[in-house]
């Protein structure tokens, strides 16, 4: 017989099926087969950063030839039944798929009540002075915000005693199942994989950094941090990650500490995880099988890299709003920035793309204790591009600002408005050693500085730095004007 021919009965034999019974209570039907983990051979867990995860699922099963009814077990809890898909591995042609559902309302005493309404119970009751049990029927009403029963003449609401189902539903299972309608040619053992997407799979990367004293090298160690919450486990796990921003189709709907580190080195040299280029995005395949429990956060090591060199930067950056009038003093002891550089290359120990996550930087003590500096976010960095990342402000680097002139001046050809101000910026430098600081401003419109105390560099259409040499515990002064028209 021909697969089309074979396909188009078993579909005219399901539709002939009385929907007033289960598969499983027609006389002639065969009983519910049921695959769980114990069936189950191979798992691979692909997760993309935007909580969202690829399962594959391999299973040993036996079919009944003809028209089975598969309860697929242990599932995701948070599986898109839409993306599901079956198949055999070890005969591609053998089965095939009619219908599917997914079961996802799940065993508990609420559930069950709530299946039961219309329907007919057994309420029993207990003798609170004699201890004897007594059994009446009842009719459920209603299992809303609360119980109503209908026990012979009378209404009651609440469980006036323990209440006893004859049966649980077929549609309520005890775990998140997938249920499949097929036809198989075969009543031999198959294998089989069940793909799907699902939610409740996130990952993200989280690194631990140590300064060296000089604060010209770093040590650089990556987790990956897992979190499932998908409502089932996956036992010894190919586990992949998917680095990159994948687009999705939105549903519209209504609105460590430094001790860890050398564990971390270690297994980052014993089972480092290999990456590889995936279309727009980078693949991270773990070299090891790995149990993800159900609720579980998990970390394994992505990457260990030591003596990579830094740059640090500290920053003094202005606002355009105080060159368009006449302002005065902006502000005594500015906070200055403090920002250290790397860059993503081989020569510099990394090269590998750096999945987005939070830097932690740390640096030890005279007591080579490592006190923890400040952190900053990253985004997916590929390989020879920088990182920079702020850990916090100067305690010793100190500025005064002022605007030390003001005046408008007249307006020349399609302008509308055009002006002079003059500033002065005093850094101050309470360390015992000089430093550099660099100062940026962003200023608006059509500019020009036409004095300057120290030469400037024009790093973009409206933006003037300078680089201050300040001196170990002295000061240095800045001071500018500039023209501006707009």
């Amino acid at each position: 017989m021909k697969p089309l021919i074979r396909l188009v009965l078993s579909a005219i034999a399901l539709l002939g099926m009385s929907h007033a019974m289960s598969a499983e209570t027609q006389p002639d039907a065969k009983p519910e087969l049921r695959s769980t983990l114990q069936d189950q051979q191979a798992v691979a867990v692909t997760i993309y950063n935007q909580q969202l995860a690829l399962i594959k699922d391999v299973r040993r099963i036996t079919l009944h030839r003809g028209l089975n009814r598969l309860a697929f077990r242990d599932v995701s809890a948070q599986i898109k039944p839409e993306t599901a898909l079956l198949r055999s591995i070890s005969d591609p042609v053998a089965i095939q798929l009619l219908e599917q559902n997914f079961d996802f309302d799940l065993l508990s005493p609420r559930k069950l009540l709530q299946k039961f309404v219309g329907k007919r119970v057994r309420v029993i009751k207990t003798h609170p002075t004699s201890g004897v049990e007594s059994e009446q029927e009842a009719l459920v009403l209603s299992a809303n915000e609360g119980v109503v029963l209908r026990i012979g003449e009378r209404i009651e609401t609440g469980v006036p005693g323990r209440v006893v189902y004859d049966q649980v539903p077929d549609n309520l299972r005890d775990r998140p199942t997938l249920t499949i309608i097929l036809n198989s040619d075969t009543d031999q053992p198959q294998r089989v994989e069940l793909s799907y997407l699902t939610a409740g799979l996130g990952w993200k990367a989280d690194y631990v950094a140590e300064l060296s004293s000089g604060d010209d090298r770093l040590d650089l160690n990556g987790w990956v941090t897992l979190t499932n919450q998908s409502g089932t486990s996956y036992r010894q796990a190919r586990l992949q990650l998917v680095a990159g921003d994948v687009h999705r189709v939105q549903d519209r709907r209504p609105a460590v500490p430094m001790r860890a580190r050398t564990l971390m080195g270690k297994a980052a040299r014993e089972d480092a995880m290999s990456q590889e280029d995936l279309f727009e995005y980078h693949l991270y395949t773990l070299e090891r099988l790995t149990d993800i429990a159900d609720n579980q956060t998990k970390q394994v090591a992505l990457l260990s890299a030591a003596g990579i060199p830094v740059s640090k930067e500290y920053l003094l950056k202005g606002g355009d709003y105080y060159y368009r009038r006449s302002l005065g003093d902006l502000g005594k002891k500015i906070k200055v920035a403090v920002f250290i550089e790397f860059k993503n290359e081989v020569s510099a120990n990394l090269g590998m793309p750096l999945p987005k996550g939070i830097v932690r930087v740390y640096k030890r003590d005279s007591k080579d204790n490592a006190q923890f500096v400040g952190e900053d976010r990253v985004d997916h960095t590929p390989r020879n591009e920088k990182v920079r990342l702020k850990l916090g402000d100067a305690f010793d680097i100190t500025a005064e600002k002022r605007q030390t002139d003001f005046r408008k001046i007249a307006v020349v050809g399609r302008y509308d408005h055009a002006s002079e101000s003059s500033y002065r910026i005093m850094l101050k430098n309470a360390k015992p050693e000089p430093v550099t600081v660099t100062v940026q401003e962003p200023v608006p419109g059509d500019w020009k500085i036409t004095k300057q105390s120290h030469a400037h560099e024009k790093q973009a259409a409206g933006t003037a730095v300078w680089k201050i040499q300040v001196p170990a515990q002295g000061k240095a002064t800045l001071t500018y004007t500039v023209q501006l028209r707009y």
